[in-house]
């Protein structure tokens, strides 16, 4: 297939610059992934769609306050730097702005001192290693002066830092949300157990190369970014119970996604585990886990309008999206969102 064949003419109004509130009132496409109908609804609808015995598997990753402004030592040059990546303790893979400031041996301080860094190396890409360091502990001294790595066609500014949170964040390590979870709420997630319906949790950190483009014109030839994941052993547990006793299991979110399939892949099955995946799912490709997709609007041309587009179908997806565009509903990270059953 070639990348051109996922491209949506979308105005750009329709990206969404904020969240709505509260989270679950957010509207939702239901489609039917057999025929491909869909109807249109609001979030909080979702338990309709669930039943008894089924399991929904939600990535519980925090976002990182990864974006900090400082100045150059010696200079008082302003710089903006993005952690990308953990690599040991204080010691992270970073988008250094402007990068010509950003030498080895380049000394930096943000939030007048509680944070300081060093640049180590340079990347190939561009990309720096630092080391950092803090009077205090170095998450603590993030969350005081970092602020969110909100994607590029966000352009409003957070003004409350949580809502690109999920409710049932836990694992800090994400450069980015896994925004399909945004939409639920605490009393949501309540109402959905008392169903009878089971929630677990993977890990997957998602990584900036989400929002990396495909530049290639042959889909197969793109090459994914690596991203860190773990499925604990109550998760894995769950899993195969559901499908055991002929329940479904639900991904809510493309992170979830590629997890799930991920270690199905390289294990043969769900089994505990963590490691690093860089699976690429695109039309063609064999579900080994997944009976439901729980997603957001996503990029034309993107790696995960491809995924759902493997999932739900090819002509299935392209039609629900210019539906979405006639309905006007809000895409991407703080829009609405389509759950395929």
């Amino acid at each position: 297939m070639k990348t051109a064949d996922f491209y949506y003419d979308l105005p750009k109004e329709l990206i969404a610059q904020t969240p709505v509130e509260p989270r679950d009132s957010s509207r939702m496409m239901v489609m039917d992934r057999q025929n491909g109908s869909i109807e249109h609804k609001h979030f909080y609808d979702i338990i309709d769609y669930l039943n008894e015995g089924d399991l929904l598997v939600a990535n519980d990753s925090r976002v990182l306050p990864a974006r900090i402004y400082g100045v150059k030592d010696g200079t008082g040059a302003r710089v903006e730097f993005l952690l990308l990546r953990q690599i040991s303790g204080n010691r992270w893979e970073t988008l250094c702005k402007p990068g010509r400031k950003a030498k080895v041996g380049a000394r930096f301080s943000f939030g007048d001192g509680i944070l300081n860094a060093k640049v180590a190396e340079v990347c190939d890409d561009g990309n720096r290693i630092v080391d950092f360091d803090s009077n205090e502990n170095f998450y603590a001294a993030l969350d005081k002066i970092g602020k969110m790595p909100l994607p590029p066609y966000i352009t409003e500014e957070l003004q409350d830092q949580e809502r690109y949170q999920t409710v049932y964040s836990h694992e800090l390590g994400s450069a980015a949300a896994p925004t399909a979870g945004l939409h639920f709420t605490e009393e949501l997630m309540e109402r959905i157990r008392a169903k009878g319906v089971n929630i677990a949790y993977v890990t997957l950190h998602v990584g900036l190369g989400t929002f990396r483009p495909v530049k290639v014109d042959d889909v197969t030839k793109h090459k994914m970014h690596s991203e860190h994941y773990e499925i604990p052993k109550e998760t894995a547990e769950l899993i195969n119970k559901t499908k055991e006793n002929g329940g479904r299991v639900i991904a809510v979110g493309t992170t979830s996604c590629r997890t799930l399939e991920s270690v199905a892949t390289q294990q043969g099955a769900i089994v505990p585990c963590e490691g690093f995946t860089d699976i690429f799912i695109y039309p063609g490709y064999e579900f080994k886990v997944l009976d439901g997709l729980i997603t957001n609007f996503h990029l034309p041309e993107s790696t995960l309008i491809m995924l759902v587009s493997a999932f739900a179908g090819y002509e299935n997806t392209m039609n629900a999206y210019k539906a979405a565009v006639d309905e006007r509903y809000r895409f991407f990270s703080f829009g609405d969102c389509m759950s395929i059953l």
